[in-house]
């Protein structure tokens, strides 16, 4: 119950990831992001050093070969923050929703490709079903959903190379933001130059949101990495329709998106899609157990 517990918490603060970005629709998302990666290093730091920690960290720094994999995933992720603060100003959440429906399927699809994972047959008839509903949208609409395709794909790279190297979450995050710190500062630094809209230290509510969006980035992830550690990968895979889900109820009821009815039709394919997935994973667990 605990492991549950603490996943649903995870996917629960994920989910409410749309409401506190819409709070900073004044704010330009690239400042968002600079103040994203600075606070979650400086709370990721912090719970390092409460957590006794600091060795492991100063061993991965003495690793240059992982060090370069985790630089490469620290911009796949940062990216992924941008192209969501974006959407979210934009009044895009609901294809930021369906972005993060299709991640799993994506990594799905990665894994068997790159990685050569053996797969059920039912969880590649799901990858190909999530691929109609991307074509469906191209074809309806006359346009690529790039915002979900983008999303998706930085989380499915991004899963692949945290696979492949083993490395903690906290510490794997730490190192990440220590690597786009440079760019953060830099911008930051060159938003005032440049006379730039700058929020932070002028408006007393918003700052405070930018330092607690680095709280939120590291929390779940923290609470991912303890639930993940006691729960069935098969009961993870189910709960993290969470995240989605929540982001759709709040395109759709709460900030009013409006949206092409052609894409309930993406939306009903990729729901397809995500239950087809989940029997084949059930299947594919149940008989690895049998065996």
């Amino acid at each position: 119950m605990q492991g549950l517990a603490l996943a649903i918490a995870a996917y629960v603060i994920w989910g409410f990831f749309p409401l506190f970005f819409h709070q900073l629709n004044s704010v330009l998302p690239t400042e968002i992001l600079a103040h994203r990666v600075i606070w979650a290093l400086v709370f990721t730091l912090g719970m390092i050093m409460l957590l006794g920690q600091a060795k492991g960290l100063k061993k991965l720094l003495q690793q240059p070969r992982t060090l370069g994999w985790l630089a490469l995933s620290g911009l796949l992720i940062s990216s992924n923050w941008l192209v969501f603060i974006w959407a979210v100003s934009q009044n895009r959440v609901l294809e930021a929703s369906l972005g993060y429906f299709i991640s799993p399927l994506c990594s799905l699809l990665i894994g068997w490709l790159l990685l050569k994972e053996k797969q059920h047959p039912l969880q590649l008839t799901a990858g190909v079903i999530a691929a109609l509903a991307i074509i469906w949208e191209l074809v309806s609409l006359g346009q690529l959903p790039w915002i979900p395709l983008f999303l998706a794909l930085t989380v499915g790279f991004y899963g692949l190379i945290r696979k492949k190297q083993a490395v903690d979450s906290i510490q794997g995050l730490t190192v990440e933001t220590l690597w786009m710190l440079p760019f953060a500062l830099g911008w930051l630094i060159w938003m005032q130059l440049a006379n730039l809209p700058v929020v932070f230290s002028h408006d007393a509510p918003l700052s405070w949101l930018l330092v607690a969006s680095g709280l939120l980035t590291a929390t779940p992830l923290l609470l991912f990495a303890a639930a993940a550690r006691r729960l069935d990968l098969s009961i993870v895979g189910f709960i993290m329709y969470i995240n989605p889900i929540m982001q759709f109820i709040t395109a759709v009821w709460i900030l009013g998106e409006s949206y092409p009815h052609q894409r309930l039709i993406t939306f009903l394919l990729t729901w397809i899609a995500i239950l087809v997935f989940m029997l084949g994973l059930w299947r594919a667990r149940r008989t690895k157990a049998k065996a």
